[in-house]
């Protein structure tokens, strides 16, 4: 499957940021929008409790998942919104590293928020994504 994704730079942007300030996806592609990734475990428990690594990381596989059903990968996600239950910007940046850490040098343009509450149980990290696919 062709790669629909083009991740946009700019020079006279902050190069702190660890990911690309824009990206495209050509007119034939076909967008994949998915509901939030949430850390929840088969049973609909949620997983690692307390843990905001490990329920980002949970969160990235249930989205990789979704991705494979959808008949994409995480190098088909053209955008991401990372949500975290905390107004720690450690907190924050934990999960993100791990989010990060998963797209390897896919880095698509991301948003990572603090929020007061999600809606599990226990729920500290939240994914949502936008991919584009180009089916041949």
């Amino acid at each position: 499957m062709a790669r629909a994704i083009t991740l946009i730079r700019s020079d006279s942007l902050s190069d702190v940021a660890e990911y690309a300030y824009a990206a495209t996806a050509p007119a034939d592609s076909r967008l994949i929008f998915l509901a939030g990734a949430c850390p929840l475990n088969d049973d609909g428990s949620t997983a690692a409790i307390g843990d905001y690594a490990g329920q980002a990381r949970k969160a990235v596989e249930n989205m990789r998942i979704a991705l494979a059903a959808a008949g994409a990968s995480l190098q088909d996600v053209i955008s991401t919104r990372v949500l975290v239950a905390s107004t720690q910007q450690e907190d924050l940046g934990t999960a993100w590293k791990v989010v990060r850490d998963s797209f390897a040098d896919h880095d698509v343009p991301s948003t990572l928020m603090g929020v007061t509450v999600l809606g599990y149980k226990d729920q500290l990290v939240e994914i949502e994504a936008v991919a584009a696919v180009v089916d041949s």
